[in-house]
């Protein structure tokens, strides 16, 4: 600053428009001494540098203080400083813990679960990636010098796992090998010893090598990854050095100090990179319709589940539709197909006399619960409903039936059904039913039966979607043939892919799109692939083999979330944000993004309703 005239600076900021360009926000958690909270001038100017807006968080616990701050974050930086107080991961005192900061622990744990289940963007750094191993299912050694000499004993871990849960999948600290010194008396900015980086990993992709040298100045070190992480760098003593996310998340940590080294830049640009990313995705979620077509939350009612808190006991709540900035979902009120001679009853939680009496119980409940938060949630029956819902700010919830034998066998029930507001009605389940054959079925009808061809009609008239997924082949074609408006398959994924019946062939993709219709992929693995653990990776593959045969007009996303559905890296709705930030690493438009996540599905609702002849 060489002029002492705030109005030339002032000037020199409003002779541009607009004053800045746009920078992904970061927060970065402040360290707290002798009553005051602070922050090392090097992490905020290593933000600065890498293209990011730092601002500081000061060690607060509130939480309207921590929401209201993350809802402004597009990336968090989780600093370095002095020991956790072991109790908060289930441990007692050793001799050689150091100093701990109290007034930090409970608020950076915090922030960073939450942070985690809104899908923000992390970087933890020294005490950081401690903060990531304690809060989100690790381990940290209080001394990794002493953990070499002792480690856990067998009852001592197993006690831990009964307080704070198994962790069966973990990454252990590696057998003992010679120990380096790892709170090194040099300047911050020297590099002192070497860290190996496995190659498949994030770490690798940012430094394009197998080894690289850092600074090193702690005496604890993550000893249990948990299965949310997994090691991606370690010491030549085998010390964990950094750790990265096994779901698909951008979040990092890495033991020593990056803020002091010029080779650690490459750390926070790649934080600001995931953070832009982060910022376009959930700017994108603000503007558009995210409907999931297909969730079986319902099916849970019967153990009286807290739809307005982050309940364990389901995937889909208010909570978690607003964490993975969720605007809709079509709860279907799931009726299992009994097997012959088997009476309905005795395969549904709550006591009814008939599967149409049921469906209508489990409507009867989604109101109770739209009532008790109508504040933040409504019903749609119409397309117009749920943009206006969107534009008042509130969530929707859309109707939809699976199985057909809601109908109780009467085609009137149909009207019943459309006035209580009833999207779509998947025709069967798994096993053949009155109205058609199932794909798990035995042929009953060959197809349609006659009474299931009076459904569709019905269905036709009264301006609900005819739903296939489920369907034998045969049943498929002869409804694509019955109908007079589109079909859909709520939630179907790729025979091609993964050879199940419940799957739809080429043939299948390429005649639904041909008659208008439309396929979303679902995230049932068991649909996804054959062997091995399915992923968001799968997910896309099905989707992009859909596009590929159908073009991008004709497909969606079915979760069937709660019905067995949900896979590592979109497990439930508060991950649904990391499904549009694989379609924008894919290249999709927006206008394309738009489509996929629900506006091919209103388009189709509105000409079915638009063609009802009540």
């Amino acid at each position: 600053m060489e002029e002492f005239n705030l109005q030339s600076h002032l000037d020199d900021i409003y002779t541009h428009f607009p004053e800045a360009d746009r920078q992904p926000l970061i927060g970065i958690t402040g360290n707290f001494n002798d009553g005051e909270s602070s922050l090392s001038k090097r992490y905020y100017d290593s933000v600065i540098r890498a293209g990011g807006t730092p601002v500081i968080i000061p060690p607060v616990a509130d939480r309207h203080v921590l929401v209201n701050t993350l809802d402004h974050l597009d990336g968090l930086l989780l600093s370095g400083g002095a020991d956790f107080n072991p109790l908060w991961g289930g441990d007692e005192p050793s001799t050689q813990l150091h100093r701990i900061n109290s007034e930090r622990d409970l608020p950076e744990l915090l922030i960073a679960q939450l942070a985690y289940n809104r899908q923000i963007p992390m970087l933890g750094i020294c005490r950081g990636i401690q903060t990531l191993a304690i809060a989100l299912g690790g381990h940290v050694a209080q001394d990794i010098y002493e953990a070499r000499e002792q480690l856990p004993s067998p009852a001592a871990t197993k006690e831990r796992s009964k307080l704070f849960g198994s962790r069966s999948s973990a990454t252990p600290l590696p057998q003992p090998a010679p120990m380096m010194k790892h709170s090194q008396d040099a300047s911050r900015d020297e590099l002192t010893h070497s860290v190996s980086i496995v190659r498949d990993s994030e770490l690798y992709s940012i430094y394009n090598k197998d080894r690289i040298y850092v600074n090193s100045f702690h005496h604890q070190a993550v000893s249990e990854t948990g299965k949310r992480f997994r090691v991606t760098a370690t010491a030549p003593d085998g010390v964990v050095e950094a750790i990265e996310s096994t779901e698909f998340r951008p979040i990092m940590g890495v033991q020593w100090h990056p803020e002091c080294l010029e080779s650690g830049l490459p750390l926070f640009e790649w934080l600001v990179r995931q953070a832009n990313n982060f910022y376009v995705a959930k700017q994108l979620h603000s503007r558009i319709v995210t409907l999931d077509t297909h969730c079986d939350t319902p099916m849970f009612f019967a153990q009286g589940i807290h739809f307005d808190q982050r309940d364990p006991r389901i995937l889909v709540d208010l909570q978690k539709m607003t964490e993975g900035r969720q605007s809709a979902v079509t709860m279907a009120a799931y009726l299992p197909q009994p097997k012959i001679g088997e009476q309905f009853s005795q395969k549904v939680a709550f006591p009814v006399g008939s599967p149409m009496e049921y469906a209508d119980l489990i409507f009867d409940k989604i109101e109770d619960i739209v009532r008790q938060n109508n504040r933040y949630i409504s019903i749609a029956r119409t397309p117009a409903d749920l943009y206006e819902d969107k534009r008042k700010g509130r969530k929707s919830i859309m109707f939809a039936i699976e199985n057909g034998l809601a109908l109780n066998h009467d085609v009137q029930n149909v009207k019943h059904f459309a006035q209580r507001g009833v999207t779509y009605i998947t025709l069967c389940h798994n096993g053949d039913n009155d109205i058609c054959d199932s794909a798990r079925g035995c042929n009953t009808h060959n197809g349609v039966s006659q009474f299931g061809e009076k459904v569709i009609e019905a269905m036709n008239r009264h301006g609900i979607m005819v739903d296939l997924s489920h369907a034998a082949e045969k049943s498929f074609y002869d409804a694509l043939d019955i109908s007079q408006t589109p079909i859909v398959c709520s939630h179907s994924n790729c025979r091609a892919l993964c050879d199940h019946p419940r799957n739809l062939t080429d043939d299948q993709l390429r005649a639904l799109a041909q008659a208008g219709g439309l396929c979303h992929i679902t995230l049932y693995g068991g649909f996804l692939r054959q062997q091995g653990e399915a992923t968001v990776l799968d997910a896309m593959e099905h989707l992009e083999h859909a596009i590929q045969l159908m073009g991008v007009e004709h497909v969606g996303l079915g979760t069937d979330f709660d019905g067995d559905g949900g896979i590592r890296g979109v497990a439930n709705s508060s991950e649904l944000l990391n499904f549009t930030l694989h379609l924008l690493r894919r290249k999709y438009s927006e206008r394309d993004i738009e489509r996929i996540w629900g506006g091919n599905w209103l388009r189709l609702m509105s000409v079915v309703q638009r063609a009802a002849k009540p």
